[in-house]
């Protein structure tokens, strides 16, 4: 099988971004067209910041990935430093996905993968199509735990 790479999911960043721009303009014509003569231009400096938000979220889902290779899951987060989790595929037991009613309209969804061993449960939150890739996930452990090492 090919490596798959598991990132979170864009719909809700690409919705901050529609909604931080709305607000953006708001703020623009509101300035332009009412409080010009009521405060000074150090206000146009406010609706930029605005957009910081959604620049933030697309870095903190940037540095944030799950990359299925061979017969390992390998799990890195982190910004400045970086987190990694490597988990062999044919220790994987059990693979859940969790739905709340937002996700459940979008196609996204939060994976836990249990393994066998102390450190037991992995999440990775807000990917799409969860059940299509826990499905991906055991279809993959059932393979890795069938050959022979």
């Amino acid at each position: 099988m090919s490596d798959a790479t598991i990132r979170p999911t864009a719909k809700y960043l690409k919705a901050g971004a529609i909604l931080a721009a709305i607000v953006f303009l708001g703020l623009e014509i509101a300035y332009l067209a009412l409080w010009t003569a009521q405060v000074g231009r150090w206000v146009m400096i406010l609706p930029p910041l605005i957009l910081l938000w959604p620049a933030a979220r697309w870095i903190r889902r940037q540095c944030s990935k799950a990359v299925i290779s061979g017969d390992r899951l390998r799990y890195e987060t982190g910004v400045a430093g970086k987190s990694t989790r490597t988990i062999q595929l044919s220790k994987v037991q059990d693979v859940r996905v969790e739905q709340r009613l937002m996700q459940r309209i979008f196609n996204v969804g939060d994976i836990s993968i249990e393994t066998a061993g102390e450190a037991s449960r992995l999440t990775i939150r807000n990917v799409d199509s969860p059940q299509e890739l826990a499905d991906d996930i055991m279809n993959r452990s059932q393979g890795a735990a069938a050959k022979p090492v």
